[in-house]
Protein backbone atom coordinates (compact mmCIF):
# COMPACT_ATOMS: atom_id res chain seq x y z
CA UNK A 1 0.00 0.00 0.00
CA UNK A 2 3.19 2.39 1.15
CA UNK A 3 4.25 2.00 -2.49
CA UNK A 4 1.33 2.46 -3.91
CA UNK A 5 0.82 5.91 -2.04
CA UNK A 6 4.11 7.03 -3.35
CA UNK A 7 3.03 6.50 -6.84
CA UNK A 8 -0.27 8.49 -6.19
CA UNK A 9 1.86 11.47 -4.72
CA UNK A 10 4.49 11.45 -7.88
CA UNK A 11 1.42 11.64 -10.02
CA UNK A 12 -0.12 14.33 -7.77
CA UNK A 13 3.19 16.34 -7.40
CA UNK A 14 3.45 15.64 -11.25
CA UNK A 15 0.08 17.61 -12.24
CA UNK A 16 0.88 20.36 -9.55
CA UNK A 17 4.17 20.78 -11.66
CA UNK A 18 1.36 21.54 -14.49
CA UNK A 19 0.64 24.81 -13.08
CA UNK A 20 3.43 26.16 -11.93
CA UNK A 21 6.68 24.19 -11.74
CA UNK A 22 8.53 25.72 -8.44
CA UNK A 23 5.51 25.34 -6.50
CA UNK A 24 5.58 21.57 -6.18
CA UNK A 25 9.35 21.45 -5.31
CA UNK A 26 9.37 23.97 -2.63
CA UNK A 27 5.83 22.17 -1.24
CA UNK A 28 7.73 18.53 -1.38
CA UNK A 29 11.25 20.46 -0.05
CA UNK A 30 9.48 21.76 3.21
CA UNK A 31 7.10 18.55 3.37
CA UNK A 32 10.75 16.39 3.21
CA UNK A 33 12.33 19.11 5.09
CA UNK A 34 9.73 18.86 8.22
CA UNK A 35 9.59 14.88 8.20
CA UNK A 36 6.45 14.57 6.24
CA UNK A 37 7.61 13.00 2.86
CA UNK A 38 9.98 10.15 2.45
CA UNK A 39 12.37 10.88 -0.72
CA UNK A 40 14.24 8.26 -2.55
CA UNK A 41 17.67 8.23 -1.66
CA UNK A 42 19.13 10.38 -4.50
CA UNK A 43 16.55 12.85 -4.10
CA UNK A 44 17.13 13.45 -0.50
CA UNK A 45 18.64 17.03 -1.59
CA UNK A 46 15.11 17.96 -2.35
CA UNK A 47 14.68 18.22 1.34
CA UNK A 48 17.97 20.17 2.44
CA UNK A 49 17.80 23.35 3.79
CA UNK A 50 19.82 25.23 0.93
CA UNK A 51 17.18 23.27 -1.33
CA UNK A 52 14.30 24.90 0.37
CA UNK A 53 15.99 28.53 -0.04
CA UNK A 54 16.47 28.05 -3.76
CA UNK A 55 12.96 26.75 -4.37
CA UNK A 56 11.58 29.47 -1.99
CA UNK A 57 12.96 32.15 -4.44
CA UNK A 58 12.66 30.54 -7.48
CA UNK A 59 8.75 30.07 -6.66
CA UNK A 60 8.53 33.46 -6.17
CA UNK A 61 10.49 34.47 -9.36
CA UNK A 62 7.99 32.64 -11.40
CA UNK A 63 5.10 33.77 -9.46
CA UNK A 64 5.73 37.59 -9.98
CA UNK A 65 6.92 36.48 -13.87
CA UNK A 66 3.37 34.97 -14.50
CA UNK A 67 1.98 38.46 -13.89
CA UNK A 68 3.75 40.43 -16.52
CA UNK A 69 1.36 40.27 -19.20
CA UNK A 70 3.24 39.23 -22.33
CA UNK A 71 5.94 37.26 -20.25
CA UNK A 72 3.16 35.01 -19.40
CA UNK A 73 2.98 33.50 -22.77
CA UNK A 74 6.63 33.53 -23.43
CA UNK A 75 6.98 31.70 -19.93
CA UNK A 76 4.26 29.30 -21.24
CA UNK A 77 6.69 28.24 -24.25
CA UNK A 78 9.65 27.82 -22.75
CA UNK A 79 8.17 25.57 -19.31
CA UNK A 80 6.01 23.47 -21.30
CA UNK A 81 9.61 20.74 -21.73
CA UNK A 82 10.60 22.48 -18.27
CA UNK A 83 7.47 20.75 -16.74
CA UNK A 84 7.90 17.67 -18.35
CA UNK A 85 11.18 17.06 -17.05
CA UNK A 86 10.03 18.38 -13.93
CA UNK A 87 7.00 16.05 -13.17
CA UNK A 88 9.48 13.09 -14.17
CA UNK A 89 12.13 14.26 -11.62
CA UNK A 90 9.31 14.73 -9.08
CA UNK A 91 7.81 11.74 -9.56
CA UNK A 92 10.92 9.75 -9.47
CA UNK A 93 12.03 11.34 -6.09
CA UNK A 94 8.66 9.91 -4.54
CA UNK A 95 8.57 6.30 -5.64
CA UNK A 96 11.22 4.70 -3.25
CA UNK A 97 10.22 0.61 -3.75
CA UNK A 98 11.03 0.17 -7.25
CA UNK A 99 13.43 -1.27 -9.24
CA UNK A 100 15.51 1.60 -10.98
CA UNK A 101 13.77 0.62 -14.71
CA UNK A 102 10.46 0.43 -13.13
CA UNK A 103 10.63 3.73 -11.20
CA UNK A 104 11.40 5.57 -13.97
CA UNK A 105 9.82 3.82 -16.93
CA UNK A 106 6.96 5.24 -14.70
CA UNK A 107 8.19 8.55 -13.92
CA UNK A 108 8.40 8.97 -17.29
CA UNK A 109 5.11 7.95 -18.42
CA UNK A 110 2.86 8.53 -16.00
CA UNK A 111 4.86 11.92 -14.17
CA UNK A 112 6.20 13.34 -17.67
CA UNK A 113 2.97 13.11 -19.44
CA UNK A 114 0.43 13.89 -16.66
CA UNK A 115 2.66 17.46 -16.16
CA UNK A 116 3.36 18.06 -19.68
CA UNK A 117 -0.74 17.35 -20.13
CA UNK A 118 -1.59 20.07 -17.54
CA UNK A 119 0.86 22.40 -18.76
CA UNK A 120 -0.61 22.42 -22.20
CA UNK A 121 -3.99 23.00 -21.43
CA UNK A 122 -3.12 26.00 -19.31
CA UNK A 123 -1.26 27.29 -21.73
CA UNK A 124 -4.19 26.83 -24.19
CA UNK A 125 -6.22 28.65 -21.37
CA UNK A 126 -3.87 31.27 -21.12
CA UNK A 127 -3.59 31.71 -24.89
CA UNK A 128 -7.35 32.10 -24.93
CA UNK A 129 -7.45 34.66 -22.20
CA UNK A 130 -4.94 36.49 -24.15
CA UNK A 131 -6.99 36.31 -27.28
CA UNK A 132 -10.54 37.24 -25.40
CA UNK A 133 -8.76 39.99 -22.84
CA UNK A 134 -5.84 41.40 -24.90
CA UNK A 135 -4.07 39.70 -21.58
CA UNK A 136 -5.72 42.04 -19.00
CA UNK A 137 -7.18 38.29 -17.88
CA UNK A 138 -3.96 36.82 -17.61
CA UNK A 139 -3.34 37.33 -13.86
CA UNK A 140 -6.88 35.70 -12.82
CA UNK A 141 -5.84 33.03 -15.16
CA UNK A 142 -2.19 33.41 -13.43
CA UNK A 143 -3.91 33.44 -9.85
CA UNK A 144 -6.23 29.79 -10.91
CA UNK A 145 -3.10 28.34 -11.61
CA UNK A 146 -0.57 28.83 -9.03
CA UNK A 147 -3.66 28.37 -6.35
CA UNK A 148 -4.16 25.05 -7.82
CA UNK A 149 -0.58 24.60 -8.08
CA UNK A 150 -0.84 24.41 -4.34
CA UNK A 151 -3.54 23.04 -3.41
CA UNK A 152 -2.90 19.94 -5.76
CA UNK A 153 0.91 19.47 -4.33
CA UNK A 154 -0.70 19.90 -0.49
CA UNK A 155 -3.46 17.29 -1.47
CA UNK A 156 -0.41 14.99 -3.15
CA UNK A 157 1.70 14.91 -0.27
CA UNK A 158 -1.63 14.48 2.55
CA UNK A 159 -4.43 12.67 0.58
CA UNK A 160 -2.58 11.65 -2.19
CA UNK A 161 -5.90 9.35 -3.06
CA UNK A 162 -7.64 12.23 -3.77
CA UNK A 163 -5.37 14.39 -5.60
CA UNK A 164 -5.48 11.18 -8.22
CA UNK A 165 -9.05 11.24 -8.95
CA UNK A 166 -8.45 15.36 -9.16
CA UNK A 167 -5.79 14.31 -11.80
CA UNK A 168 -8.14 12.23 -13.52
CA UNK A 169 -11.02 15.12 -13.53
CA UNK A 170 -8.61 17.20 -15.05
CA UNK A 171 -6.88 14.78 -17.49
CA UNK A 172 -10.24 13.62 -18.69
CA UNK A 173 -11.48 17.63 -18.80
CA UNK A 174 -8.28 18.59 -20.66
CA UNK A 175 -8.93 15.74 -23.10
CA UNK A 176 -12.42 17.30 -23.96
CA UNK A 177 -11.34 20.33 -24.91
CA UNK A 178 -8.64 19.11 -27.25
CA UNK A 179 -11.00 16.40 -28.83
CA UNK A 180 -13.75 19.61 -29.06
CA UNK A 181 -11.49 21.99 -30.28
CA UNK A 182 -9.24 19.71 -32.81
CA UNK A 183 -10.08 16.26 -33.73
CA UNK A 184 -13.68 17.32 -34.02
CA UNK A 185 -12.96 20.41 -35.81
CA UNK A 186 -10.92 18.00 -38.03
CA UNK A 187 -13.31 15.66 -38.71
CA UNK A 188 -15.65 18.02 -39.78
CA UNK A 189 -13.92 19.60 -42.46
CA UNK A 190 -13.03 15.92 -43.53
CA UNK A 191 -16.64 15.22 -43.46
CA UNK A 192 -17.42 18.74 -45.45
CA UNK A 193 -14.59 17.56 -48.48
CA UNK A 194 -15.98 14.34 -48.73
CA UNK A 195 -19.25 15.99 -49.82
Amino acid sequence: METLLSIFIGIGLSAAVGFRIFIPFLIASIASYSGQLELSTYFSWIGTLPALIAFSIATVVEIGAYYIPWLDNLLDTIEHPMAIVAGIILTGSVITDFSPFLKWSFAIIAGGSVAGTIQAATGFARFKSSAITGGTGNSVVSTVEAGSSIGLALMAIFVPVLALLIVILIIGWAASIFYKKFIKKHDSKNHLMEE
